[in-house]
Order: structure tokens, then sequence, then C-alpha cells
């Protein structure tokens, strides 16, 4: 009987296996968060200064994190829709896209102060090119402008098949891989000559929100809501290789290259960790339950960590950024 007992009290206290830690991510660290109801949107890192800049939509801030400090220490209100933002480390400086304003506000790294503000119609994702030092900007009537990150001189504007969602930069080939809407699309742009000079339609699913790429191996990662799927298609061909199914709502993807995984973020409350089985195919290996509306992260592949927003849903949970380093 003592045995039993003694195997009981054992038992009680590993816990349920349901209640294991995730094996391909390890939880670093949790800082929290404030701000309204709602969602988040996209996130930039400062490596050098620990530091994340989140867009808190629901919030109408530009959130500024502390890593090292673990908290909060700047939040830039009246960002109105604030959605994509992205970092110039050389130059110290945040670009922020925001939709409601239709603007891209560019704010000191060091003082917050706003530099400069670029109309453009419901501004969205950002991307910063440190090789050419242009910042890009997707927005309404299905274009994508790029402007110097320094002058802030307007210097392309590049119309797309659709309205433009998540986009990656190739920058050793000159590429970039932009997701469009309606119809689903892929289109590829020369950053030489900056033009449209391929569209990959997708036919296995739609709503193509995120989008990574796997520059070594020439892959083009696109995340659908309709069915919520992972398309893999050939960077140069537009093959649709293979696909995955996924939960729903997803809103960002990042390709871990040197463990061969993909994260996605869902909004349905899950981050799924799909790896590389071989011939081009991947498979759903971890679901760590997250929060509902959780579809934004970034990875960092310098450091192996992986940011991870839950936003408030309620009156009682506040939202939190997780940090995860990548297990092989």
């Amino acid at each position: 009987m003592r045995r039993l007992l003694l195997l009981a009290a054992m038992l009680a206290a590993v816990g349920p296996a349901s209640a294991e830690e995730p094996k391909t991510l390890k939880l670093e660290q949790t800082i929290p968060l404030t701000g309204k109801p709602g969602r988040f949107d996209h996130l930039a890192l400062d490596a050098k200064g620990k530091r994340l800049f989140v867009a808190n939509l629901s919030n109408d801030s530009l959130d500024i994190v502390d890593l090292k400090a673990g908290k909060v220490v700047k939040q830039l209100t009246g960002q109105k829709k604030a959605q994509g933002v992205a970092f110039a480390p050389a130059l110290n400086r945040i670009y922020q896209g925001n939709g409601t304003d239709g603007v891209c506000n560019v704010f000191d790294g060091s003082t917050f102060k706003l530099l400069h503000s670029l109309k453009l119609p419901d501004a969205d994702n950002v991307r910063f090119d440190a090789t050419s030092g242009l910042v890009y900007v997707g927005h309404a009537e299905a274009m994508l402008t790029a402007f110097d990150a320094k002058t802030y001189a307007v210097k392309y504007e590049i119309k797309l098949p659709g309205a433009p969602e998540s986009f990656q930069i190739d920058a050793g080939r000159k590429r970039m891989y932009v997701n469009c809407l309606k119809p689903g699309t892929v289109a590829v742009i020369d950053l030489e000559k900056h033009e449209v000079i391929a569209k990959y339609p997708l036919t296995k699913a739609d709503a193509n929100y995120p989008l990574a790429l796997d520059i070594e191996g020439k892959r083009v990662f696109v995340g659908c809501r309709k069915p919520a799927k992972v398309v893999i298609l050939d960077a140069d061909t537009g093959k649709e290789v293979s696909n995955a199914d996924i939960p729903a709502d997803i809103d960002d993807l990042f390709y871990d290259a040197k463990r061969k995984r993909l994260y996605a973020s869902c909004g349905e409350g899950t981050l799924a960790v799909l790896q590389d089985k071989g011939s081009g195919k991947f498979k759903i290996v971890e679901n760590i339950p997250t929060r509902k509306l959780a579809r934004t992260c970034l990875f960092d592949a310098g450091t192996d960590r992986l940011f991870v927003i839950l936003p408030r849903t309620d009156d009682k949970t506040p939202p939190e950024l997780r940090i995860y380093r990548s297990q092989d």
C-alpha cells in the first residue's frame, strides 16, 4: 500500500502528459503587455538593442518592449490601426504602417520622435531591405511603394495583380515574393527593375495572408485560410509542390532553415509547428495552445527565438508576449 501511495504522489507531481512542455520550443520568458481587448498585428526586432516593436492594432499604439528588462517601456499612441512595422538598425529608425490613418510613420529609435509621415492609403505590411536601403510598404489600390529609408524619397511604385498582404525579400537573388488577394496569387518582383516578372496562381487554397521563404531550397511557403493550409511553391517556377493542413486563421508564418521547420501562428488559438518530412512534404509535429486571436509572431534565426503575442480577449486576462527558444 505504501508503495502504491508513493507512486501516486510521484505521478501527481509530474502531472499529466498533456501538461508537458513543447518538445520543439522551450518557453524562456513571458512579458506582460498592456492594451485594449482585441488583436495585435506584426512585430519587428532590434536584435542589438534587445527591443521588440509591436503593432498593437486594437490599442492604436506602437509598443516598445525592452526584452532585457522584461517590460513595455514606451507606447506611441495615436497609431490608428497599427499593422506593419520594420526597423533599420544602422539608422536606428522605426517604420510603422497604419491602416486607418493611411500613413507610414517614421520614428527615431532613441527619442521616438516622429521624423516623417508618408501618405499611403491603408498602409499595412512594412519591410526594410538593408542591401538597398529601401523601405517597402504594401497598401491599398493594389500597390507596393518603396522609399529611401534615410531621405524618405519615394523611389518606386509597383502595381500588383491584387491587394497585397505579406511579402518577403530574397536579397541575394534580388527577388521579392508578394501575396496578393482576389484571386490568390504570389507576385514575383525583380528588385533591379522593380516590376512584376511572374504571377504564381494558387489552386489548392485561397485567402493567402502570410508568406515565408526557404532561400537555400528555393521554396515559397504560403499560409492560407480557405481552406486552412500551407501551400509550398517552387520559387523559380511557381509549381505547387505540396501542401499541409493547419489550424484556422493563420496570419504569420516563419521558416526555421536550421531545423527545416515552419512556425504558423493561427488565430483559433494554436501555434503549429510543421516539420519537413522530405520530398517537399511538411507535417504538423506539434500544436502548442496559445489564445484566441493569437495570430502574429516573429522568428529570429540569429538567436533561435520565436516571439508570440497573446492578445487580451476579456477584462480578466491581460495580453502577454511569450518568447520561445527552438529546440533541436
